[in-house]
């Protein structure tokens, strides 16, 4: 627990190197199964923030893939991950593909909203990631039966 209370003050340090290893400590602790589930949302959360506010790109980078280790082991609401969807149009392609991946696996039908715009990217890979996070969701919400 300490490990993880160092890290949440680290992703504030003035130090980008600083706040990119406090990203990752975080995501080892995503990856792994020591968090609850408000614990993880939290993590999440300041990761989100982190994402959304680093002027760096390394340090969203890492942000953005400790979130998605957060999947391994939690379900994460679309409202806790949404606020991503504001920053996503100024994302250069490596952390939209993260981005992307996240909404996705929210499972949340209301996701694919914020996901369609990217499936028209100039980017062939960015629309492939796009196409994708929308197959998860849509492989989420199980054949239809018709009675």
């Amino acid at each position: 627990m300490s490990d993880m209370i160092t890290a949440l003050e680290a992703l504030t340090d003035r130090d980008p190197n600083r706040r990119d290893a406090a990203a990752d400590t975080l995501g080892d602790l995503l990856r792994d199964t020591a968090l609850d589930t408000d614990t993880a949302h939290l993590v999440v959360g300041r990761l989100i923030s982190l994402a959304f506010n680093e002027p760096e790109t390394k340090v969203r980078e890492s942000a953005l893939n400790s979130i998605s280790e957060a999947f391994n082991h939690h379900r994460l609401p679309l409202d806790l991950v949404e606020p991503l969807a504001i920053a996503m149009p100024t994302m250069e392609s490596e952390l939209l593909e993260h981005a992307l991946y996240i909404l996705g696996a929210t499972h949340d039908p209301r996701a694919r909203l914020l996901i369609e715009p990217f499936l028209h990217h100039p980017d062939p890979r960015v629309r492939e990631d796009a196409r994708l996070a929308a197959a998860e969701i849509t492989a989420s919400e199980g054949p239809t039966h018709n009675s």
